[in-house]
């Protein structure tokens, strides 16, 4: 378990809310104190959802890539009926699976933009709206400086190699390395299941088209205030990314946290994780750390904008949304 100070874990001032929708990617009523017309109330538009918060110096805006609802079996450590009952009531529940958004980090401190996470890019559900995040703040792929892959899953690294190219020509990537190792090992891929072999490939793509791809070895400070927190379990080389400055801090936890089944349980987990009995070790050192020093928390897969807390109640563990936005 990383050691992460009491500093680490303060929470975040916070900046503001745009766009309206909880779903990346999906309808909303347009919100107004008076609308025109019953009618203009009642027609959906598409939002582009963003949000900011200040920590210190960094402005951080969450964005999402869109959704994809995740099969009910797919979380082994409970039974389907199980996991939907749990969905429904968290009103996360869909005919074909539990609501998962995509959810990425911008970081900004004035003079460097990181990207944590590059999103599905498509090749997941109904996603590869991040350029379109980007377009909104007036950014386009080349504004990027850096981007922090959190590990390798097609999830979090698609946007990278969409159409077979390099997509953030001018940004220093970081890996850890025990993950590049792990999903550029050919044994690996030979041996691994069908639902792992996109993510297996675009990791030889990454290799192949990003001559600055730097795979880093355990945790270390990126730029001052944006360091790596080891997290390992998900995948060989899960990582975390703590923003700090200014006495305030946020922990983007990547796939730590997923939706209706953490943080209330640990020995539950995704089909795609990679070590269950290392995450499920790593989710017992860090849920309770996290809720005895009331972190602030930054989820890839929780509802937009994926922020929030870890909460110790009644001898069990729950997340509770951070209330942060629009306040003074």
């Amino acid at each position: 378990m990383p050691q992460l100070s009491r500093r680490a874990f303060a929470t975040a001032l916070p900046l503001g809310l745009l766009g309206g929708s909880l779903f990346g990617g999906l309808t909303a009523e347009p919100v107004s104190a008076l609308a025109s017309t019953q009618a203009a109330a009642k027609t959906p538009v598409s939002v582009t959802p963003l949000a900011q918060i200040r920590i210190g110096r960094f402005t951080i805006t969450a964005l999402t890539d869109g959704y994809a609802d995740m099969p009910y079996d797919y979380f082994p450590g409970r039974s389907p009926a199980d996991v939907e009952k749990a969905a429904v009531a968290q009103s996360t529940a869909r005919q074909s699976g539990v609501r998962f958004l995509f959810n990425q980090y911008l970081v900004e401190d004035g003079e460097r933009r990181i990207l944590i996470d590059a999103g599905a890019a498509g090749s997941i559900g109904q996603t590869g709206r991040l350029p379109k995040a980007l377009a909104t703040l007036g950014l386009t792929p080349d504004h990027i400086d850096a981007i922090i892959v959190t590990h390798m899953h097609q999830d979090h690294m698609g946007g990278l190699v969409l159409g077979g190219k390099n997509n953030y020509p001018k940004a220093e990537l970081y890996i850890d390395r025990r993950d590049v190792s792990h999903w550029t090992d050919p044994a690996k891929r030979s041996g691994a299941p069908d639902y792992l072999q996109t993510s297996f490939r675009m990791a030889e793509e990454i290799v192949r088209l990003y001559p600055r791809l730097q795979a880093i070895d355990g945790e270390r400070e990126i730029v001052r205030g944006v360091s790596i927190v080891d997290l390992t379990g998900h995948t060989p080389g899960h990582i975390g990314v703590r923003i700090d400055d200014g006495g305030k801090s946020l922990i983007m936890v990547s796939d730590m946290v997923f939706p209706v089944v953490h943080p209330a349980a640990t020995d539950v987990f995704f089909l795609f994780e990679q070590d269950r009995v290392a995450a499920k070790a790593m989710r017992d050192r860090f849920f309770p750390r996290a809720a005895s020093e009331g972190a602030l928390i930054a989820a890839t897969h929780m509802p937009f904008p994926g922020l929030g807390r870890i909460v110790a109640e009644r001898g069990g563990m729950r997340w509770d949304v951070a209330d942060w936005a629009l306040q003074d």
